[in-house]
């Protein structure tokens, strides 16, 4: 590496020093705790984390309290928080230590990488900040910051441009101060050097950026092209019988994998809305329904499509709900739904039931 970087690791970490934020998972060392916090901050603000980790932890101290939960315990602890794939991958990852380490804490970079839901990223970031070992991090906001100091113009996601800053990350690791040093970096890219409008003139590294240098710190990183997200037309049921309504969780697996929702699926083709319904209630459950009314058109964007999901008030006229594609469903009184963890769309549907 060029000696014009040098005094970089320094100049970070001094800025560090004096203006890092106040987390309540830099209070600690325990690699519990940092775990969660690591896993609760991919793709999610850590305004929005704070609450949420504060919560869990209450509720789960340790990782033998979390071995020991309910998967369903843990999801509705996670409620709202979104990409619910983290939650069971923190659960299988907690019984997985309980069972392969004897409850400890795995201390290695190694057999962190044997956790569900623990990479690279998240792997060098416990390693360097629970147990001082010299691992470097390369999450989003840090190949941002690499990427304009060493105006690195290709697209960051690319395998080629991935290996080159990894490399880089370790190279500008200093010895002994691994941890801080990540979660300096990580804090740069997260409130100065922004992905739009980054705050160059506060920047502790603007000497040493050449994006800065050429003026090109909104051309670097180089933006994938943005492609059109499908839509889906989606309906459901809140089927009533005898002042209870039917909900069912979805399988353990894929997308929102073990939230209870409302019954329903996409509508295919040309098909009316009721006549959708009619058919996913039957498929899915085996049951005959009357729809009495429209109770709520939701929008919600997940992060590779789009749905319009039309929810309508059903009774059930025949049939015993069984479990075709879902892994149990319920009858439960309206004043119980909360103690379901529902996705967010249907968390709106709950929210027109009420008013």
């Amino acid at each position: 590496m060029d000696q014009r970087y040098k005094a970089l690791p320094a100049s970070l970490l001094a800025w560090f020093r004096d203006n890092a934020r106040d987390l309540p998972w830099r209070q600690t060392k325990d690699p519990y705790a940092i775990w969660v916090s690591e896993i609760m901050l991919q793709q999610t603000r850590a305004d929005v984390v704070k609450p949420y980790y504060q919560r869990f932890l209450k509720r789960f101290p340790n990782v033998k309290k979390l071995s020991a939960a309910r998967l369903d315990t843990v999801l509705k602890l996670w409620e709202g928080l979104g990409y619910y794939g983290r939650a069971r991958n923190l659960h299988s990852a907690a019984r997985a230590i309980v069972r392969d380490f004897g409850g400890t804490f795995p201390r290695t970079k190694r057999d962190l990488l044997t956790l569900p839901g623990v990479g690279p990223y998240t792997a060098g970031a416990i390693a360097s900040i629970a147990f001082d070992l010299n691992e470097p991090v390369v999450d989003a906001n840090v190949a941002r910051v690499l990427c304009r100091v060493f105006r690195i113009r290709q697209n960051p996601t690319t395998g080629e441009v991935q290996r080159r800053l990894w490399t880089l990350a370790e190279e500008l690791l200093p010895s002994g101060a691994a941890g801080d040093f990540n979660q300096a970096l990580m804090e740069l890219g997260a409130i100065i050097c922004l992905p739009r409008n980054p705050r160059c003139g506060v920047c502790p590294l603007r000497r040493f950026c050449g994006a800065k240098e050429h003026n090109e710190q909104d051309k670097i990183p180089r933006r994938a092209v943005s492609r059109q997200l499908p839509h889906h037309t989606v309906v459901t049921a809140v089927i009533y019988n005898r002042g209870r309504i039917l909900i069912d969780q979805r399988k353990p697996n894929g997308l929102l994998g073990g939230l209870w929702e409302f019954p329903g699926g996409k509508r295919k083709g040309r098909e009316s809305l009721e006549t959708a319904l009619h058919r996913e209630i039957g498929e899915e459950l085996g049951v005959k329904i009357h729809v009495v009314r429209r109770l709520a058109t939701v929008h919600h964007a997940y992060s590779h499509f789009t749905v319009t999901l039309h929810a309508f008030q059903c009774q059930r006229v025949s049939g015993e709900p069984r479990c075709f594609s879902c892994t149990q469903c319920k009858w439960v009184y309206p004043k119980d739904l909360k103690n379901y963890a529902f996705p967010s769309a249907n968390k709106k549907i709950i929210a027109a039931l009420q008013r």
